[in-house]
């Protein structure tokens, strides 16, 4: 900054003006200060420095300070009281300085204080030039002569015809509205109904000002506050002093006079009277009026209002005898205004002040109707009016000020300290609002908005924020509204979890913790609780936080446990004056790492340990790896999950092996039940048994164990991960089996067969299967075509292994044993009349040699590396067959098929040759099969997925040598929806697997309704061409952006580059057209990616809406199995539960032994490898279910 301000202030062009605000902790910190006050007095014009100041000492003159604005630069206001600023919510320091409360300013008061559309006038009499009537006083009542007893108003009573001197006339109430002078210097005030502290004004005329007041600095206006009855002879304003005749009768006469106008007046002049009272007043006629006469009549008229208005004046009516016709006539006989009785001085004031009021009412009327009075000749007038609003406003300094709206703010947060953050939020607003309008801020508002932060003022939006950060709201991790309430212990470890969760956040932990400080003191402030303040202004002197933590200790963060309590003691010994400070180092360190053993080692003194902290009884459990078993222990978890099958699985705990061991079957026994699609042996059983006894005591573990996570046994690992396929063949390579629980009654083993060398082997009617990759995660050995077997089942080809669950192949299919489908698989007869009937029975081949074992990387403690479905696959087969019945009460509907039940659905294959491909026999066949779960394959980017299933339920296959479409629509729906993404596929360049990172989009709930087989056929076909058109566009896509050569711009512009900075050979060819068509290419290419993402999203959207309304089987989401690594070699395995039913916002995330409660937004940094989504309603799902010995004493109770 230093250096920028040299070089900018010595350039003589220069004619910006520079403002630093240098803050500083005290004086002694400010760098270069020398050099700044050098550069202020060098450049006076562009350059200033102020210096701001946390900690000032008594000599610091500075311009201002944070902690101070006494010589506030911004505007000038008297009567505060730093130390009350500072404090404003402590009630206590409020008390003491015992404030007025909210004031207002001039603009307001004078609003408030007359209707701004009623005009007020200043009214000034001149007494009039006439002189007394002599004839006519002769005749007076009063007694006497005019020239000897008639005395005309004097001066004095013309001033007190007017209510106060600082009263204004209003038209509209026929009164006057006082606006009373400043206090006198000699005021006193009622000690019973005391004003604010006075003192500083009777030393000063005036408060405002530009000048320097002996109370302090001149305000720029008044501010002030309303008291009611607070004096008897003092007051700013009262209500309006009524006239002499009241509003209604003026109204009245004007309106009669409106409406019947005398002969040869307009409407205008009718309402101007004669100067009856005036007569009486100046000239002392006191001849009784007769009313009925035509001048009477034209220049007055006779009305009740007429009348009524002459009684309150004092005129009494009477009838006399006209001396000329000998008729009576009603007269009307002045009031006796003799000064000697105090009757006739009150009735001369009465008089007098009518005579003013209804002079002004007559010229404001003169006024407002000057074009219809213009020829009128108005007798002379001896009472003025002037405008009062300049001169009111002005007494009560309501006129225009540039820093009006500081000065307002500052001497309401004065007068009412207390709602201080009421009064910065709405100044806020304003500066606010001047910036969203476009303008920029006047610089003496953004300065004090500055002063104010620095003095940790906030506004409303800033407390509603420190709420929601400390954890409070319905939506906060505490479920607490703070109210009033919520005591301040609470908020008190609101606070310190809220700085524990910061630590614990390596990227913006720093931030986090500041703004929690920040909040805890907001909201300590709000409640105006010394207790929290003074918690927080304890820790901002004594801030500990991990890094400072790890420095007091001088350990690196890295440190362990046991080697940090032993450096904790060592430190203590050595320095046993700092023993307070280094335990709160280290108790901060346990709290950022959550450490239970060295919160233990604190509380104790001794070492724990490794210790676990107690888990919540309502937790799940987590479960101990055995090697590379992670896949496993989150498919236990998961079934764990699944409410029928852990209630099926579960009673079958304590298993005995001898007596298992001891169980015979028949043939016939072994008859009754298929599981996948062909005949089981007496092996399987068994294994299968022991297998599930197992499991269910793994259960009971999971369900009433008290510790952290449960260690699965060596032979549940075994069993779940080793095949039936890869334990016969681990046996046969050690030399045989024992096979006496076999009979001839099992089915054969499965050859593999390879129909033809193509890049779909290995696939079910020729579908793409997940498992086309070859490399560590399973190989298939390479068996010589002659044992290829081509068999013809139902109309349509089997092709490559049978889909067992030993070898199970994405799609995962098993054949329904249902009349509607037939076997899958081949019996050793089928095979045997297959090959019979080829024509070659001369003699059977020889079995091929065994391949040597070969040693991978993926061998564990037993069994080769599997994913979760292989696993899966095992794991079902034997549950299955354990849950079967083998005795003569057994049904189809008996416990064996939990598992089809739960996890299988039915789905119809439709292969039909292309129309341009060589046809052997019939076009079309179909199929019915049972699925457990759903491929999705995951290569292209972009998709989501609906779009994956789709590209499973409609794809081109090779079918007997020859393209065909497949159609695979569904049945019947499983409650249990397992989608597997197939995430490992070929790179058929470098002939080796990898895994595809990329992004799959999937939402809480899917529709599989557009993938029925009761689909609306016309919806199918648009459907299946919108796809179409989608998948050709995001193709184009794909080639332009990731394809082997993609992307193409960065290559076109480093080209351009290159070319264009080529010195060493002269280029002929790089013209100004060359150039051009370079830039061209990239702007084209750009262009169009631009376009087909458009496209892409438009066509999505499409493609979206014709099955908008179809949301007849929703399935929600409740299990994400998650694969971390980058190759399909080796990686970690995770899964995310949905907490159903209880709470289906949360999520519990098992990490093997580690088992949490997170938020809805699980972890999106890895890409799901299986989803599974439950149909709604169906209850399958309980995701925790432990033993919860408190019931037991509820019941008890």
């Amino acid at each position: 900054m230093y250096q920028v301000l040299q070089h900018v202030l010595a350039d003589e062009n220069n004619r910006t003006k520079f403002k630093l605000l240098f803050a500083n902790t005290s004086e002694v910190d400010i760098l270069l200060r020398q050099q700044l006050d050098a550069m202020k007095k060098k450049y006076p014009d562009t350059f200033d420095v102020v210096y701001v100041l946390d900690k000032p000492s008594e000599k610091w003159k500075a311009e201002t300070t944070l902690n101070s604005w006494a010589n506030g630069t911004v505007v000038d206001i008297d009567g505060r009281d730093l130390q009350e600023e500072e404090n404003w919510w402590d009630a206590s320091v409020r008390e003491k300085c015992k404030r007025p409360g909210p004031g207002v300013l001039p603009p307001y008061l004078a609003e408030m204080l007359h209707n701004p559309e009623h005009s007020l006038f200043s009214v000034s009499v001149t007494p009039p030039d006439i002189k007394p009537d002599v004839k006519s006083a002769s005749t007076s009542r009063d007694g006497g002569e005019a020239g000897f007893n008639f005395d005309p108003p004097s001066k004095d009573d013309l001033i007190h015809a007017v209510p106060h001197p600082n009263a204004y006339y209003c038209q509209k109430h026929n009164g006057h509205r006082p606006y009373c002078p400043p206090l006198a210097k000699s005021f006193v005030p009622d000690p019973n109904t005391p004003f604010p502290d006075l003192t500083h004004r009777k030393r000063t005329s005036s408060c405002v000002g530009d000048t320097e007041q002996p109370f302090g600095p001149a305000n720029k206006t008044h501010h002030f506050h309303y008291y009611e009855k607070a004096c008897s002879v003092y007051c700013i304003v009262s209500d309006v002093i009524p006239g002499v005749i009241p509003t209604k009768f003026l109204e009245e006469y004007t309106r009669d006079r409106w409406d019947s106008p005398p002969p040869n007046r307009n409407r205008e002049e009718s309402v101007v009277t004669s100067a009856v009272v005036e007569n009486k007043l100046w000239k002392g006629e006191n001849r009784s009026l007769p009313v009925h006469r035509k001048v009477f009549l034209q220049k007055i008229g006779w009305t009740p209002t007429v009348r009524h208005v002459f009684d309150r004046l004092g005129f009494v009516l009477s009838e006399t005898e006209d001396t000329h016709t000998g008729t009576m006539d009603k007269t009307m006989t002045p009031p006796n205004t003799d000064p000697v009785t105090s009757r006739g001085k009150d009735n001369r004031r009465k008089l007098l002040r009518f005579w003013v009021e209804t002079s002004a009412w007559l010229l404001d009327f003169k006024r407002r109707h000057a074009n219809a009075l213009e020829q009128y000749k108005f007798q002379e007038m001896w009472v003025k009016m002037d405008s009062a609003r300049e001169m009111y406003q002005m007494g009560i300094g309501a006129h225009a000020n540039q820093k009006l709206l500081m000065f307002a703010y500052m001497a309401q947060c004065r007068c009412d300290p207390a709602q201080t953050p009421t009064y910065f939020t709405h100044f806020f607003t304003v500066v606010q609002a001047i910036q969203e309008f476009g303008e920029i801020p006047p610089q003496d508002l953004q300065n004090l908005v500055f002063e104010e932060r620095s003095r940790n003022r906030y506004t409303e939006d800033d407390l509603r924020n420190a709420i929601s950060i400390l954890g409070f709201g319905k939506d906060g991790p505490l479920r607490v509204e703070l109210d009033a309430d919520v005591d301040d212990d609470f908020i008190a470890e609101a606070w310190k979890d809220c700085v524990r969760r910061a630590w614990r956040d390596p990227k913006d932990g720093v931030q986090r913790q500041r703004d929690a400080n920040d909040a805890f003191r907001i909201v300590a402030e709000s409640r105006g609780s010394t207790k929290l303040r003074k918690m927080w202004e304890d820790s901002s002197k004594n801030a500990m936080d991990p890094n400072r933590a790890y420095t007091v200790l001088e350990v690196p963060a890295e440190t362990d446990e046991s080697m940090l309590m032993t450096v904790y003691m060592v430190r203590v010994e050595e320095q046993p004056h700092q023993s307070d400070r280094m335990r709160d180092a280290l108790a901060t360190i346990a709290e950022a790492r959550d450490s239970y053993r060295i919160r233990k080692f604190l509380e104790t003194g001794q070492d724990p340990g490794d210790m676990l902290p107690p888990t919540r009884i309502d937790l799940p459990r987590g479960l101990n790896q055995l090697g590379n078993t992670c896949y496993l222990n989150s498919l236990l978890q998961y079934f764990y999950t699944i409410k029928e099958l852990r209630d099926a699985i579960t009673p079958l705990a304590n298993a005995n092996v001898k007596s298992l061991e001891d169980e015979k079957y028949s043939d016939d026994d072994l008859k009754k039940h298929r599981v996948g699609g062909r005949l089981i042996t007496r092996r399987e059983i068994l294994r299968s048994r022991k297998f599930i006894g197992q499991l269910a005591d793994l259960f009971w573990q999971l369900e009433y164990c008290d510790s952290v996570a449960v260690t699965p046994t060596m032979d549940l690992a075994k069993l779940a991960l080793v095949t039936p396929r890869d334990e016969e063949d681990d046996e046969a390579d050690k030399g045989g089996t024992d096979s006496s629980n076999d009979t001839d009654a099992t089915l054969v083993e499965d050859p593999p067969s390879r129909l033809a060398k193509s890049d779909s082997s290995n696939s079910v009617l020729g579908k793409r299967c997940r498992d086309d990759r070859g490399g560590p995660m399973e190989v298939d050995e390479d068996i010589p075509e002659t044992s290829a077997l081509d068999a013809e089942n139902n109309g349509y080809v089997m092709v490559s292994h049978p889909p067992s669950p030993r070898r199970s192949k994405s799609p995962r299919i098993a054949s329904a044993g249902s009349s509607s489908s037939q076997d899958v698989t081949l019996t050793l007869a089928d095979r045997t009349e297959a090959v019979q009937t080829s024509g070659d029975t001369s003699k059977k081949p020889p079995l091929p040699a065994r391949k040597p074992t070969a040693n991978s990387e993926s061998v564990m403690l037993f069994g080769k590396q599997h994913d979760v479905a292989e696993c899966m696959d095992n794991c079902m087969f034997q549950i299955e067959i354990a849950l079967l019945k083998f005795d003569d009460l057994s049904d189809a509907d008996d416990k064996g098929s939990i598992v089809k039940r739960l996890f299988y659905g039915k789905l119809r294959q439709r292969i039909s040759v292309l129309p341009d491909q060589p046809r052997s026999r019939s076009s079309v066949h179909e199929k019915q099969d049972l699925f457990s779960h759903l491929p999705v394959n995951v290569i292209d980017s972009g998709i989501d997925i609906y779009d994956g299933l789709s590209s499973y339920f409609d794809d081109t296959v090779e079918f007997e040598g020859s393209k065909a479409r497949m159609e695979v629509s569904l049945v019947e729906l499983p409650p249990l929806l397992q989608i597997q993404l197939q995430r490992v596929q070929f790179n058929r360049e470098t002939l080796q697997p990898y895994k595809s990172q990329v992004y799959v989009r999937f939402g809480e709930t899917i529709y599989m309704d557009r993938f029925l087989d009761t689909a609306d056929p016309l919806k199918k076909a648009k459907s299946k061409s919108i796809q179409a058109v989608l998948n050709s566009y995001r193709e184009r896509l794909r080639l332009l952006t990731e394809d082997k050569h993609a992307p193409f711009g960065p290559p076109l512009e480093n080209t351009l580059n290159f070319l264009s900075k080529q010195q060493c050979f002269a280029l002929p060819q790089l013209d100004d057209a060359l150039v051009a068509q370079l830039n061209d290419e990239q702007a084209v290419l750009s262009s169009e990616i631009e376009e087909v993402k458009a496209e892409i999203a438009k066509l999505k959207e499409e493609l979206e809406g014709v099955w908008k309304d179809d949301r007849a089987f929703p399935y929600e989401l409740t299990s994400v199995f998650i694969h971390r690594g980058s190759t399909p070699s080796f990686g970690h395995y995770f899964f995310y539960s949905r907490h159903l039913p209880e709470k289906p916002d949360n999520w519990f995330k098992y990490n093997d032994s580690v088992v949490t409660e997170v938020s809805k937004d699980v972890d999106s940094t890895e890409n799901p490898y299986l989803l599974v989504f439950a149909r709604k309603g169906s209850n399958v799902v309980q995701t925790v279910k432990r033993f919860d010995a408190m019931s037991l004493e509820d019941a008890t109770l």
